[in-house]
């Protein structure tokens, strides 16, 4: 068993478990810094900056391999902002029912984490839906909070008058949605969205204009309605893989294509159909994309979209400190077990950073590599989300390095012949089934016992089974004895 079963318990299996303090030990190597364009930090337009600027770039890139190349001068890999969506988008998944207390406790936590922008759903699609918007607008959070409506003049109105920081408009623009849902050719696709814009404008909020189905739409259709709205002002324009078939290939082309076409900022949209979501993010990004939209664990329509916490990891490990330095990484699993709980789900095994074994080693030469330097089998660092990485050991996989580690813990001093050879013993009885740690706790104690009182010797597999022998018989007739006390009889 491994920890962080939903992040929020340690479960039972943490007794076969050894928590690492690494924190005297070798530690990961700092990253890149930010690498931008369009007036984002450390710019592009220079070689004001000359060779020295090359050898820093270099010497970055070989302290962290993910960094982002000095050849990506447009990506935001290092200078990028996250619209959090698990109120908007997260609603449409399918066990989603969020009451207005559990959404102000994910908005706050959202807040708390650091996202720049929370989006919500249409206060068009219902009372109650209008209700909430205004309520979390009025919480003063630091986030700016933004919400999502059709392009549509009716839903305009009502979204302006409800304090929002900005409005997202989106419209059907591929020919699957023009032709079997709303109905509208592209000439009225781009006349409602100069009239809703330049309305949304004139209350001096945020605005943004998206396509929907945007890697099925004509490309001439899209960079037309994309320059044509770029014009009349909007904050920015967004492309949406509606249905989850692009790949990151498609994404880098349409977004660096879109990047040459507007000078406002970039948002991108990726559902998670067919696993590519994480992947597209990060590409989107390198191709010149500003803001990505997450919800947290990925929740949304059919299988979601951009998960949160794989997104930040994904980042961390291309410039750990400019994520960290945005972030309050360690209010991660809060967060997620806060979703997971409203939507009936368990946080998956499989999940970045706050997976059920995300930050548990197994194997022997894993462990031992782990032991030494955490760097050789860790792109993410625990403790800078508040977690704690753990070894494995009572498995026929275990390794003698890992056993010392746990020996060390326990205050024994067995030579490194006799670890190897209560390893062997651990292995031994690991293929008869799993030994927790109190089972290896017990195993050590007892050869540490046998070796220092001079019944047991290196090799010598017949005493070290009398010694267990006679340690679960002692063990057993303790727990008889405590059984058979009568209870205390209580004193009035």
């Amino acid at each position: 068993m491994c920890p962080h079963a939903n992040g929020d318990a340690l479960p039972n299996g943490t007794s076969q478990m050894v928590a690492v303090d690494m924190s005297n030990g070798a530690t990961h190597t700092s990253s890149v810094k930010s690498n931008g364009v369009n007036g984002h930090s450390n710019g592009v337009n220079g070689h004001s900056n000359g060779i020295n600027t090359g050898a820093k770039i270099l010497e970055q890139q070989q302290r962290n391999p993910y960094a982002p190349r000095a050849s990506d001068f447009l990506s935001n890999v290092s200078n990028f902002k996250i619209i959090e969506s698990t109120l908007r988008e997260g609603e449409q998944f399918a066990n989603a029912f969020f009451d207005t207390k559990t959404k102000i406790a994910i908005a706050k936590a959202l807040d708390a984490f650091g996202v720049e922008y929370i989006e919500l759903t249409s206060p068009a699609a219902s009372e109650q839906s209008r209700a909430d918007c205004e309520a979390i607008c009025k919480l003063g959070l630091k986030a700016k909070i933004l919400t999502h409506i059709r392009c549509h003049m009716d839903d305009a109105r009502i979204a302006v008058e409800t304090g929002v920081d900005g409005v997202d408009v989106v419209i059907g623009t591929s020919s699957f949605l023009r032709e079997f849902s709303h109905g509208k050719d592209m000439a009225y696709i781009t006349k409602t969205a100069i009239e809703v814009i330049e309305f949304v404008k004139t209350k001096g909020i945020e605005v943004r204009f998206s396509s929907e189905d945007s890697f099925r739409s004509d490309l001439v259709d899209l960079l037309s309605i994309y320059q044509t709205v770029d014009k009349i002002g909007v904050n920015r324009v967004g492309i949406a893989d509606t249905v989850g078939c692009a790949n990151p290939r498609q994404v880098y082309d349409l977004v660096r294509t879109l990047r040459g076409v507007v000078h406002c900022d970039i948002e991108i949209h990726l559902h998670n159909d067919t696993g590519m979501a994480i992947a597209n993010a990060y590409t989107a990004l390198e191709a010149g994309a500003t803001h990505i939209d997450t919800s947290v664990l990925g929740i949304g329509e059919r299988v979601g979209i951009t998960p949160l916490g794989g997104l930040v990891a994904c980042l961390y490990a291309a410039n750990p400190e400019y994520v960290k330095s945005k972030y309050n990484l360690s209010m991660l699993r809060e967060i997620e077990n806060l979703v997971a709980e409203a939507v009936e789900v368990n946080v998956p095994f499989s999940n970045p950073i706050t997976g059920y074994c995300a930050f548990t080693h197994k194997a022997g030469i894993h462990a031992k590599a782990i032991l030494n330097n955490p760097s050789t089998y860790e792109i993410l660092k625990p403790e800078d989300f508040g977690l704690t990485r753990y070894v494995s050991i009572g498995h026929r996989l275990t390794g003698w390095n890992a056993v010392k580690s746990r020996v060390e813990q326990l205050g024994l001093k067995l030579t490194d012949e006799e670890v190897k050879d209560a390893t062997a013993k651990i292995k031994e009885l690991a293929d008869v089934r799993t030994q927790s740690m109190d089972d290896v706790d017990s195993l050590l104690r007892v050869y540490h016992s046998g070796i220092q009182s001079g019944e047991l010797a290196v090799g010598q597999k017949e005493a070290l089974d009398r010694l267990l022998r006679k340690h679960r018989e002692e063990r057993q007739r303790a727990r008889d004895a405590s059984a058979s006390q009568p209870p205390l009889q209580q004193i009035c």
